[in-house]
């Protein structure tokens, strides 16, 4: 079975949406990880963790309404 245009388009702004979220996410835990006192490499892996957790999160749950959509 073929996806059609309008269905890539939705998934690609989708992906998109999800990616934004993720960094905005990231860039608030390293301004409040700053914020508290951590040094800048602290501050940059908490905003490293955040987008990755973040990220993981919001694909899994897209991939699952994807599938039960399908």
């Amino acid at each position: 079975m073929t996806a059609s245009p309008t269905h890539l388009a939705l998934l690609t702004l989708a992906l998109l949406a999800v990616f934004l979220l993720a960094l905005l996410a990231a860039v608030t835990a390293g301004l409040l990880a700053r914020w508290d006192g951590a040094s800048a490499p602290a501050a940059l892996l908490r905003a490293g963790i955040a987008f990755g957790g973040t990220l993981t999160l919001l694909i899994a749950m897209l991939a699952l309404v994807a599938g039960t959509l399908t």
